[in-house]
């Protein structure tokens, strides 16, 4: 696609009219201003794409196959093991994630850090696309998917931890919507839409913190139905929202480290000069208060382990294996972020917030299928569920490159 751009006068489109007194048209926008045919031949030439499609041949027919006969034709789940890797990884994982979006929004909006502005939309767009990927994957996982509403608007049951995560991630959903149309307002050329999203900003980044702060550590909540299935290092009922919510705020941020770093590297040709020219600085601002995340994440963990009196299990074969969690997820990126934060190191805090990223996916799975019954045999997935999650995520990533390459995100919209 840099090719092509390079190739073509007018190209990048970063406005609405092409020339004078003309203007591009939905489908040239859709296009990137290129024509069918060099559309079609970017989208060949692109070894990214032929994977891609690889994926989607094998996963889609196995999406189908799960939708005709159940999930028990891609998975392993039973009454023993109700949640795989499908809502280990796609929700409980990417949820936190997500978290960016109300982290930054808060910052600019509310504390005034102008600073962070460049990089506002792409958090926003990260928390949007997370929280809809997410919904994604429970539809996949659910029995009955049709009846998602069901226990919203016709059974309720406002006691229940589960009612306040789905009614939490419905609303903010649709508030992390409205925080992204005016970037669509502009490349759609809508200034009302903008104007009046501009007017209730203030409100949506105030309902924003509301309901992610409660459905963030409401998640973590969950697993106290069932806390004795779950080994007691990866299970503490006091602290256990706290731990998800605390979590999350350091996920969002390497989150958002490790996306605008893979933006700068592929895909420089989107980008001006505001975000490039300033990306550095934000990615030291991010992996400072994503190191905080990380030290009182840590703190809350120890905290936990003494309030519970679970020190004998450290020593335990499991307990080996919550040290090596600790160590490689928290202790290694906190320690690469306080020395390139205070050397200026790039790669130590882009490194650091990749391993803060796995970590944060593989203590996820620890407790929602590792250590799940951990004192009878070991779930392992079924391939085809792998292979599933697979193709969502290959969907979420043409998804979020089909959205960086239109709309403003990276870049400004030169206003007419």
């Amino acid at each position: 696609m840099k090719i092509l751009v390079d190739e073509q006068l007018g190209l990048p489109i970063i406005r609405n009219e092409k020339a004078p007194q003309t203007a591009w048209k939905l489908r040239e926008k859709l296009l990137l201003g290129l024509s069918p045919s060099d559309y079609r031949r970017a989208l060949i030439n692109n070894p990214v794409n032929w994977f891609l499609a690889l994926v989607l041949l094998v996963g889609l027919p196995l999406l189908a196959q799960r939708y005709l006969f159940g999930l028990q034709a891609i998975t392993h789940g039973s009454q023993d093991y109700p949640w795989g890797i499908i809502l280990g990884f796609g929700l409980f994982g990417m949820v936190p994630l997500s978290a960016s979006g109300f982290l930054l929004s808060t910052a600019v909006e509310i504390f005034d850090r102008k600073d962070f502005q460049p990089i506002e939309r792409l958090a926003l767009l990260n928390g949007l696309l997370g929280y809809f990927f997410a919904v994604v994957f429970l539809l996949v996982d659910l029995g009955m998917p049709w009846r998602l509403a069901y226990p919203m608007f016709v059974s309720f049951g406002p006691a229940a931890v589960l009612f306040l995560v789905a009614w939490h991630v419905a609303t903010y959903l649709s508030v992390q919507i409205a925080e992204m149309l005016p970037s669509f307002s502009e490349w759609a050329d809508t200034p009302a839409i903008k104007k009046f999203i501009k007017k209730i900003a203030l409100g949506l980044t105030i309902a924003g913190i509301i309901l992610s702060t409660l459905h963030q550590g409401a998640l973590g909540a969950l697993f106290c139905y069932a806390p004795a299935k779950i080994h007691p290092l990866w299970i503490s009922p006091e602290f256990q929202w706290i731990h998800f919510f605390c979590s999350s705020i350091f996920a969002g941020l390497c989150m958002v480290i490790v996306v605008s770093s893979l933006i700068r590297r592929f895909m420089t040709w989107r980008c001006d000069r505001n975000f490039l020219d300033n990306l550095d600085e934000i990615t030291i601002g991010l992996a400072r208060g994503a190191s905080y995340g990380l030290i009182t994440y840590f703190i809350i963990k120890i905290v936990a382990i003494a309030h519970d009196q679970e020190w004998l299990y450290l020593v335990s074969g499991w307990g080996l294996y919550y040290l090596l969690e600790i160590v490689l997820a928290v202790l290694l990126p906190l320690f690469l972020f306080s020395y390139g934060v205070r050397h200026r190191i790039m790669g130590f805090l882009r490194w650091g917030s990749v391993i803060a990223v796995l970590g944060i996916v593989w203590n996820r799975l620890n407790t929602v299928l590792i250590t799940y019954n951990w004192q009878h045999q070991q779930e392992i997935p079924h391939w085809k569920e792998v292979w599933v999650v697979i193709t969502l995520l290959s969907i979420y990533f043409i998804t979020y490159r089909f959205i960086l390459y239109r709309l403003p995100v990276v870049f400004t919209w030169k206003q007419e």
